[in-house]
């Protein structure tokens, strides 16, 4: 199972980083979930600052590019082997950075990714 982050969780039931939470709790994926807003998804709750995370496999991007700046640093730090960009979350400036640090990119959604289990 892989370590995720969900980057941009909502405690919102009709945004896709709760349904992303929800799937990737139901097969098994160790998963933290980080936002703004305080609430609970599948009974993990989400987490309002940037943790030292350790051994993190995926982070899966629902922040779009202009809220993805403050985070970079942090990203680069946790080092994980993919970042994955949902739909709408395209940032090339980050793309390169990863890229630069040895951090794989990928271009898709979690949702379908889990559905087809290339996740």
């Amino acid at each position: 199972m892989k370590k995720t982050i969900v980057l941009g969780a909502s405690p919102n039931s009709e945004r896709f980083s709760y349904r992303a939470v929800v799937a990737l709790v139901d097969k098994g994926h160790e998963v933290v979930p980080i936002g703004i807003r305080s609430g609970t998804i599948a009974n993990v709750p989400i987490i309002n600052i940037m943790p030292d995370i350790t051994d993190v496999h995926t982070i899966t991007l629902y922040l779009g590019p202009l809220n993805q700046k403050p985070y970079f640093g942090y990203i680069i730090k946790l080092n994980p082997k993919r970042v994955i960009f949902n739909p709408g979350t395209h940032n090339q400036e980050l793309m390169n950075l990863l890229g630069l640090n040895g951090i794989e990119v990928v271009e898709e959604c979690t949702l379908i990714m889990l559905s087809m289990g290339t996740y």
